[in-house]
């Protein structure tokens, strides 16, 4: 049997987090005496923060106010964590996966300490070979190193693997990787994410025909 994998994003993928996250960074950049739109926080899904905080404190901005703002934003988001649910679908298809044999990851942009909270809230660890974080790899989303990291995790070649994105950075990363992309509408309008190789509101939308089609068309 060819060995398959499924990269899964966690913010916008598999847990709905986004009021969560908006929530922590309001309350983060309101401390500082600093504002947030929502527009703002969403041109940055898929983003570590670092880069975020580059961008709106400026790149001047010292690596110790970075990393300790960072960390205070995460510490409040993380005291949200029992308000994330997952979204429509997700367990079906966890499932599936896992009965299929195929190798699944978490690659997510958040930091370690926040994926394992949501998996360990939502209950789901147990269909997860690996958890992988990108807060610290050297270049984010749309570096594609993140998912290189994820397929090196399963044990199995990039080819191999499908990305499950909602970000434009995410899609743009899981092609410089040479992966296939799902991508769901639940961030952006399906014509930003036309870069994906399908695009669908949510995975409800799929049945086991496409979701393994996707696999067999591997790149």
């Amino acid at each position: 049997m060819i060995e398959r994998a499924i990269a899964w994003d966690m913010d916008g993928v598999l847990a709905d987090t986004e009021e969560a996250h908006y929530r922590s960074w309001r309350r983060m950049f309101a401390e500082e005496g600093l504002t947030l739109t929502r527009e703002q926080f969403k041109e940055t899904f898929g983003m570590a923060n670092p880069e975020i905080l580059r961008r709106w404190l400026g790149e001047g901005a010292p690596p110790e106010r970075i990393d300790a703002l960072a960390a205070r934003k995460e510490a409040l988001f993380r005291e949200d964590v029992s308000e994330v649910r997952l979204l429509p679908g997700v367990r079906r298809w966890l499932e599936w996966a896992k009965a299929e044999g195929i190798r699944q990851v978490v690659a997510s942009s958040g930091e370690m300490a926040n994926i394992a909270a949501i998996v360990t809230a939502l209950e789901i660890g147990n269909y997860f070979d690996a958890l992988v974080s990108g807060a610290f790899l050297p270049r984010s989303k749309p570096d594609p190193a993140i998912f290189l990291q994820a397929a090196g995790a399963a044990g199995v070649a990039p080819e191999r693997c499908l990305v499950v994105e909602d970000g434009v950075v995410g899609i743009e990363a899981a092609r410089r990787a040479g992966m296939r992309c799902l991508a769901l509408t639940t961030t952006h309008p399906a014509e930003r994410l036309q870069g994906a190789d399908l695009v669908v509101d949510d995975l409800t939308d799929l049945d086991e025909a496409t979701f393994a089609g996707l696999f067999a068309a591997g790149r």
